[in-house]
C-alpha cells in the first residue's frame, strides 16, 4: 500500500485493481483491512462498502478438521478439481497464532505447492490472532473482496475442530467436517457442537491399507448422526470417503455440495440463512467492538492489573475482582 495516501486514493487505488482481478491488489487489500492500524480503518472501510455490490456470487465453502485430517491436501485437489471445471477458486486459510509474539507459520501456500502456481487461484494464509471460531479476525471481509475480484468459490479452512471453530458456519454457505480412521474411538477427537452443525463428513486417506479403516469410521460416523438433529430440516448430512493425496472422491464431494445448495435455493433457505449470518455478525462485531473499548479504558486497564496482582497474593479471588470490575464500569459508563 502506498505511503502518505489519503483514504479516497487508497480505495480508488485497490477498487480499480480487484475489479481487474488483480491479485496483487487482492493481496495488498487483505493486508489494508487486517490491519489494526488506526490510520488503515477509514480506507478499509470504504474499500469493503464499494466492493459490496460486486460480491455475493459465489459458494462458500468452510472446511475443518482433526489435526493430520489433511485439510491442506483436500484443499488443493479440490481447487484443482474445480479449476478444471471453468471455476476461479479463492482459499482463505488461517494459521493459528503464537500466543506470545501473534505470529503465525502461513504455510498453506507451500502445503498448497500446485494450486498456488494456478492463475485461477488465490491462496491466502491469515493469522488467526487469538481471534475466536477458527477464522481470522477479518475473514468475512476477505469473502467479500475475493468474490468481487471475480472467484466463484471461496474454500475456508479454518486451523482445528472445537468448540469455538463452529464459529466459520456462520460465513460459509457449506459447512465440511474433514475426519480420518485409525484415531481410536472415532467421536473422541470431534467436539459435538462441531459435528451437530456439518453439512457432511468426509472421511479421508481412504487409500492403501487404511481403505478398509476409512470405510468402518464411514459407517461409525453415519450410525452416530443418526441420532443429532441435522442442520436443515430436508438434509440429513452424508458421510463420504476419499483420498485426497490419489484425487478419488474429490468430484463426488463437489456433487454433494452443489446437491445441497440447489436444495436450499429452491426452498429460499439460501438467501434466508445469509441474511441471518450478515444479522449475526452486526452483534458479534457490535460485542467485540465494545469489549475492545472497555479493556483499553486506562481506568479498568490498571484495575485489572492490580486484580491480577491481589489474585496472585491471595489478596482475592477471580469472581470477586471481575464484580468489582464490572461494578466500576458500570460507574463511569452508566449502563
Amino acid at each position: 500500500m502506498p505511503e502518505n495516501s489519503n483514504a479516497s486514493g487508497t480505495t480508488d487505488l485497490y477498487f480499480n485493481g480487484i475489479k481487474k482481478g488483480d491479485r496483487v491488489a487482492l493481496a495488498r487489500a487483505i493486508t489494508l483491512i487486517e490491519s489494526n492500524a488506526a490510520e488503515h480503518s477509514l480506507p478499509a472501510r470504504q474499500l469493503v462498502t464499494r466492493l459490496l455490490p460486486l460480491s455475493g456470487k459465489s459458494i462458500r465453502v468452510g472446511i475443518t478438521g482433526v489435526p493430520g485430517a489433511g485439510k491442506s491436501t483436500l484443499i488443493e485437489s479440490l481447487g484443482l478439481y474445480l479449476i478444471g471445471q471453468g471455476h476461479r477458486v479463492a482459499v482463505l486459510a488461517i494459521d493459528p497464532s503464537s500466543n506470545r509474539s501473534g505470529g503465525s507459520i502461513l504455510g498453506d501456500k507451500t502445503r498448497m505447492e500446485t494450486l498456488s502456481r494456478s492463475k485461477d487461484a488465490f491462496i491466502r494464509p491469515s493469522p488467526s490472532r487469538g481471534a475466536l471460531g477458527g477464522v481470522a479476525r477479518k475473514t468475512r471481509e476477505s469473502i467479500v473482496l475475493c468474490e468481487a475480484a471475480g472467484y466463484d468459490v471461496i474454500l475456508v479452512e479454518t486451523m482445528g475442530v472445537g468448540q469455538g471453530a463452529t464459529e466459520v458456519r456462520s460465513m460459509v454457505d457449506f459447512f465440511l467436517l474433514l475426519q480420518i480412521a485409525g484415531a481410536g474411538d472415532e467421536l473422541q477427537g470431534i467436539k459435538k457442537g462441531v459435528i451437530e452443525i456439518a453439512d457432511a463428513v468426509v472421511v479421508n486417506k481412504a487409500d492403501g491399507a487404511n481403505r478398509l479403516a476409512a470405510e468402518r469410521t464411514s459407517k461409525e460416523l453415519k450410525t452416530a448422526l443418526h441420532y443429532l438433529a441435522p442442520v436443515q430440516h430436508d438434509w440429513q448430512p452424508p458421510v463420504l470417503t476419499c483420498s485426497a493425496t490419489e484425487n478419488k472422491g474429490i468430484s463426488e464431494i463437489w456433487a454433494m455440495i452443489i446437491n445441497y445448495l440447489d436444495k436450499q435455493k429452491k426452498s429460499g433457505r439460501f438467501s434466508e440463512m445469509r441474511k441471518e449470518q450478515e444479522l449475526f455478525w452486526l452483534k458479534r462485531t457490535v460485542e467485540r467492538k465494545v469489549l475492545n473499548l472497555v479493556l483499553n479504558d486506562p481506568l479498568v486497564k490498571r484495575n485489572i492489573k492490580q486484580a491480577e496482582q491481589d489474585i496472585s497474593m491471595g489478596k482475592t479471588n477471580a469472581t470477586t475482582a471481575a464484580e468489582y470490575i464490572f461494578e466500576l464500569i458500570q460507574k463511569n459508563t452508566g449502563l
